[in-house]
């Protein structure tokens, strides 16, 4: 099994960096500067089978496991961070959110168009006031016969605007209860569903980011995912695994902008000779390269213990505190190796510098991976 793996990920590895020379590095100046969200993108990695990596193949997916996952997202990162984070929230939120908690009629119905890449999914669960304290969050939903009616509004939601259906938790019980929120699944269109407004982003710009509205939205209780009250347990669930997308999406950042630097120093004359010969670049050279293959261990550990079904919170948590940690390190570092270049955009390492904050604050900040990981240990 551990061979078939292996050979997964090689396959993985080098089909997506076949995809992502073709088809994504001749763009990534132009989506970062205009903020385009490349929706056509999106379907043809569908056809690559990267838009249900995880759905069984009996729902339209690809049936792989989290270390192939990892592979591929770190893959695209490499490349554009951007394309890494919406094909991560995809797969990780949304799309996990159906497969792992969803009835059968729910499944054959959202995840065959999820997996193909025919529609793209959302998930809602922070609000404007409420970010790491999702418990209190504002968004209510009311039961009024068969329906529940939702009002309030989530912010920093990828695909907010694109997104063809998203999964949205919203509190049905007292504040603070955490068997007091449901998740919802509510498709685009729906009356009263609205997107907001698109935040411009400091990185990260390629991937849509946007507020999520609901006025007297009415939501059929059969698009109830789960029990009544079980949202913000089910979301901590989705949250250990998507922990893990962002530490391969760190991952994959930091070794994008490694790799630009160790080019450049190679390249780079000074003095009669490359810069890289210089002690002052080759020891940033050697601490970068070290932290990522720590990084890359502490990640495919946590990925390898997903696919074994164990629980994963401490070990998603400390993969994810450490690669963002690591990609903003390394980044940093690889626009010092440039120099003067490195903060211009006619090099690559100043949108690495600007995309990697994102990994330290999405999905929990480090300092909520902080409180997670003291409070695995301390248990």
């Amino acid at each position: 099994m551990k061979s078939e793996v292996v050979e997964n990920q090689e396959l993985i590895a080098q089909s997506v960096r076949d995809f992502a020379e073709r088809n994504m590095r001749p763009y990534v100046r132009e989506w970062d500067e205009t903020q385009h969200f490349p929706v056509d993108l999106f379907h043809s990695l569908g056809e690559l089978g990267l838009m249900g990596i995880l759905v069984p193949e009996v729902y339209g997916g690809a049936g792989l496991g989290y270390q192939e996952y990892v592979t591929a997202i770190v893959e695209l990162s490499k490349v554009d961070p951007a394309i890494g984070l919406s094909m991560a929230a995809h797969n990780s939120l949304c799309t996990n959110h159906i497969l792992m908690f969803g009835n059968e009629s729910q499944k054959q119905t959202y995840l065959p168009k999820l997996a193909s890449g025919q529609w793209i999914g959302a998930w809602g669960l922070t609000e404007p006031n409420t970010g790491s304290d999702a418990g209190n969050m504002r968004t209510v939903a009311v039961k009024d016969g068969d329906y529940w009616v939702l009002n309030g509004s989530k912010n920093f939601i990828t695909h907010g605007k694109s997104g063809n259906v998203a999964v949205v938790i919203a509190r049905t019980g007292a504040a603070g209860d955490k068997r007091g929120a449901t998740a919802f699944i509510i498709e685009r269109g729906t009356k009263g569903f609205s997107a907001g407004r698109k935040e411009d982003k400091l990185g990260m710009r390629a991937s849509e980011t946007t507020e999520l509205i609901f006025e007297d939205c009415r939501v059929h209780e059969s698009n109830v995912l789960g029990e009544v009250g079980e949202g913000f347990v089910q979301a901590l669930k989705i949250l250990d695994g998507g922990r893990i997308s962002i530490a391969a999406l760190s991952l994959g950042t930091a070794i994008g902008a490694f790799e630009a630097a160790l080019a450049y120093s190679k390249e780079r004359q000074q003095f009669g000779k490359p810069i890289s010969q210089f002690q002052g670049i080759s020891f940033k050279l050697a601490d970068m390269h070290t932290e990522i293959e720590a990084a890359k261990l502490l990640v495919y550990d946590a990925a390898a213990r997903k696919d074994r079904h164990e629980k994963v919170t401490l070990q998603s948590a400390t993969a994810k505190y450490y690669a963002s940690e690591v990609s903003c390190r390394v980044s940093n570092e690889a626009v010092q190796i440039f120099g003067g270049y490195g903060f211009t955009k006619d090099y690559p390492v100043e949108k690495f510098y600007r995309d990697c904050k994102l990994c330290t604050i999405g999905e929990g900040t480090s300092e909520i991976q902080k409180l997670v990981i003291s409070r695995e240990i301390l248990s």
